[in-house]
């Protein structure tokens, strides 16, 4: 299979060579796409696969608070449940990541320690976008100096939107090595899209293939400060571009829906997705994030019907 550098290098060399190549892309059948996520979200699985989906989407979620209230202990206290989100059912796994401001990186590399919980920092102007890049490149490397173990950059949605996909795809790259530290290893990058703003489903193909061109370990969907957030749909046309990576190039990227997703009910939506539309290989933390600061209670409570018969209710788990 030809490598990413070589099979793509043209595309990437002047603006018209990369609009030519994100405009001759497969149109998105916007019916289509919508019919088939609503047939998806409709689908049941046995109780021995949900208490599988359960644990899996535990080990998947991204515990975020990104608040201007937000404060060093609030953010220890989340780190702490990241770790052990059931405090009485040691069998309970742990959350991916803990997603904070950059500015409280520390405070949660002091709870999580070793723990194998990753640091996420949001960066790059987080959630506008709308800064210089030398400025967004400082925010980025603060938090990796922090000790952040991922960051979750945001596009330029004005640039995009305004066909400058060559300076959207230049900003990634160089965000992508500001994640460098010295040692040589990477923290991972996540590209917010804020599909929201995009304002189609063509628009989110596009911004797809160009962060994974760019780079990009992750795409996202959403900050979670805009409406619509996360929707099946749009995670459907996502899941078909990492696919479609896939098979071009050899190379996997991970997909994170943030924003909306509450309940446990539509967390096993987005697996049944995941499974069916970029396959199994996706199912694992590395590859598939929730973005979601409520999610966990939800998956908790249900866990805990599960396994015990009685359901808790929501001022059993701590309020996050």
């Amino acid at each position: 299979m030809t490598p990413l550098k070589e099979r793509f290098d043209d595309v990437t060399t002047s603006e018209a060579s990369l609009r030519n190549f994100l405009h001759g892309l497969p149109g998105v059948d916007q019916v289509g796409a919508e019919a088939r996520a609503a047939a998806l979200g409709t689908r049941s699985i046995k109780t021995t696969a949900k208490e599988f989906a359960i644990d899996l989407a535990i080990r998947m979620v991204d515990l975020t608070t990104l608040e201007g209230q937000d404060t060093p202990g609030k953010v220890r206290a989340l780190a702490a449940k990241a770790m052990r989100p059931d405090p009485s059912d040691p069998t309970c796994p742990s959350a991916a990541a803990v997603c904070v401001y950059p500015d409280m990186v520390a405070d949660v590399k002091d709870v999580l320690g070793d723990s194998g919980v990753n640091i996420a920092a949001v960066a790059t102007a987080f959630p506008s976008g709308r800064a210089a890049l030398d400025i967004k490149l400082a925010d980025t490397r603060d938090a990796v100096e922090a000790g952040a173990d991922e960051i979750d950059m945001v596009i330029d949605r004005g640039a995009f939107l305004s066909g400058r996909y060559l300076q959207v795809f230049e900003e990634i790259v160089a965000v992508r090595e500001a994640c460098v530290r010295p040692d040589g290893s990477t923290a991972h990058l996540k590209v917010i899209f804020e599909t929201g703003e995009l304002q189609t489903y063509d628009n989110v193909r596009r911004a797809s293939w160009l962060a994974m061109l760019a780079g990009g370990h992750f795409i996202k969907t959403s900050t979670g400060k805009v409406q619509p957030a996360a929707t099946l749909p749009v995670t459907l046309v996502m899941l078909e571009a990492v696919r479609d990576f896939r098979a071009a190039t050899g190379q996997m990227v991970g997909v994170k829906p943030a924003g909306g997703i509450r309940t446990t009910k539509d967390a096993i939506k987005y697996l049944v997705m995941v499974n069916e539309i970029a396959g199994q290989d996706w199912l694992d933390p590395h590859w598939f994030r929730f973005g979601a600061s409520t999610l966990l209670n939800d998956l908790l409570m249900q866990r805990t019907k599960m396994t015990t018969g009685r359901y808790s209710g929501p001022d059993y788990f701590t309020l996050d």
